[in-house]
């Protein structure tokens, strides 16, 4: 035997059986990689996520204060907020949260062009602009609560400096949802700039410099050469913002709690203080609020993910 036969026996002894006898397992390793790697995230996400989603719509066909026995009622709760004002009055904020926060989106932006340039300074403004996205909630609450005191606050300042009579923006039925609004905004501008920043990062700058020998410049430059480079950060912009607008909770326990007289409860709000609060220990309706915002979310979601994919297949 010579030994170029040697060396080939030698490495087909090496290489274990043949494909035919080795074990599934071991034939679609490299397929299932992935999946023992995202195995523990998909587990916690169906413990703490999907499961609980599920828990929450059995529980609103019940009748239960989170301690006793439930008592199963169908969907008495459900035909219960056919007739509640207060459910009506939060579902309505929660149509001006999500109207009034999309302009986060393209504030966001404005401030990301720019910002996306190199100039003097540049990084401190960044800095200030980032600030906003990196201070809990609770701190954005209680700023604006001290900015909108008429009393002392920089509204009241401002307002007596024309010599007008300072609104208590907070106390105004007609005022408060608007306010409240108006300091979520702030930093849910930061974040969708943030977004931006990121994507303006990842343009080619070879369709940039096609679209100058175009001609293209000022706004055809940015509809027709910089925006549809922009659409995955546009996509996850308006989708986190969708989500913040009717899942806002923070702001309005710490400026309002919903005052005054309910006026500026949004439902994921009316649901802990239904649910949770002094006021209920009503599980079974909390959870037909919570029902009721959940599919709200879902159907938006759904079409942005529908109006995405069919955008990639295009």
């Amino acid at each position: 035997m010579s030994s170029t036969d040697s060396a080939e026996l030698a490495l087909n002894n090496s290489s274990g059986p043949p494909s035919g006898q080795r074990s599934w397992l071991h034939r679609n390793r490299i397929k299932l990689a992935p999946w023992l790697f995202l195995l523990p995230g998909l587990i916690f996400f169906f413990i703490y996520v999907i499961a609980p989603i599920f828990q929450s719509i059995w529980i609103s066909f019940y009748e239960w204060d989170g301690l006793s026995d439930k008592e199963w009622v169908g969907f008495a709760n459900y035909v219960e907020l056919m007739d509640d004002d207060r459910f009506y009055t939060s579902l309505v904020n929660n149509v001006w949260w999500l109207l009034l926060y999309m302009l986060a989106v393209p504030a966001g932006l404005g401030i990301a062009l720019f910002l996306n340039q190199t100039v003097t300074g540049i990084r401190l403004y960044k800095s200030l602009f980032f600030f906003p996205f990196v201070i809990s909630q609770v701190v954005v609450g209680l700023i604006f609560s001290w900015f909108y005191n008429p009393d002392f606050g920089i509204v009241g300042i401002v307002w007596e400096f024309f010599g007008a009579t300072p609104p208590a923006i907070l106390a105004d039925e007609d005022l408060v949802t608007f306010g409240i609004i108006f300091a979520g905004l702030w930093p849910q501008i930061a974040y969708c700039m943030i977004l931006y920043l990121t994507g303006l990062n990842n343009v080619s700058p070879d369709q940039v410099e096609a679209g100058r020998l175009d001609n293209a410049k000022g706004w055809k430059m940015l509809w027709y050469v910089i925006l549809p480079q922009l659409k995955p950060a546009t996509f996850i912009a308006v989708v986190v913002t969708v989500i913040g607008a009717l899942r806002s909770f923070d702001l309005i326990a710490i400026m309002t709690q919903g005052g005054p007289y309910g006026s500026s409860n949004v439902l994921a709000y009316y649901m802990f203080e239904t649910a949770l609060s002094e006021y209920g220990f009503r599980m079974g309706y909390g959870s037909a609020i919570a029902t009721v915002l959940f599919l709200i979310m879902l159907v938006y979601i759904s079409f942005f993910l529908w109006r995405m994919y069919q955008d990639e297949r295009g």
